[in-house]
């Protein structure tokens, strides 16, 4: 480090920056998951194949910094959620963030298949993502919450990983 501390500064920074936050507000989290399933549907009716891009970049975005490198997530969180005045639902951040890494698993192979010229398969796997996304806006069901629940209950993901997850999940009934 130099002497007037420009590089803890900077590490500060980038730390703040690729942080994924916790809680979250379940709120916000539901309308950008009800973004996901029109940018999906309209991928899919449209024949955007372009748009497969921009709806992975958004996952890859929001597992990296959770809203703050998306625009569907800035949108959500700055012009949406603000106005709609619902009353914040503080969720646990680590299960959020294990279901936007499973959208980045998704919506990156629908890339790829797109990229090979395999478009119906790449439909496919949109229209997986756009249903497990509308569970989750329309529901409040996120299946990448379940499935981390799950993987808390049998060891592979430690307890330290989300120990808000029990106090959080307590206070809110059944895991998200």
């Amino acid at each position: 480090m130099d002497v007037d501390g420009t590089a803890a500064v900077t590490s500060s920074r980038a730390r703040a920056l690729f942080s994924f936050p916790n809680p979250v507000n379940e709120v916000s989290a539901r309308l950008v998951a009800a973004g996901v399933v029109l940018m999906c549907v309209l991928t899919i009716a449209l024949d955007l194949r372009w748009a497969t891009v921009v709806i992975a970049y958004g996952f890859v975005a929001r597992v990296l910094s959770g809203p703050t490198l998306s625009p569907l997530g800035q949108f959500v969180t700055r012009v949406v959620t603000p106005r709609l005045g619902w009353r914040e639902r503080p969720v646990a951040g680590p299960p959020k963030r294990f279901a936007q890494a499973i959208g980045v698993a998704f919506s990156v192979t629908a890339l790829v298949l797109t990229g090979l010229g395999w478009w119906t398969a790449a439909e496919v796997v949109l229209g997986l993502l756009a249903i497990a996304a509308l569970l989750e806006s329309a529901l409040g069901l996120c299946l990448g919450c379940k499935a981390f629940a799950l993987l808390m209950r049998v060891g592979v993901v430690p307890e330290e990983v989300c120990e808000r997850c029990n106090d959080i999940w307590a206070t809110h009934g059944t895991p998200a």
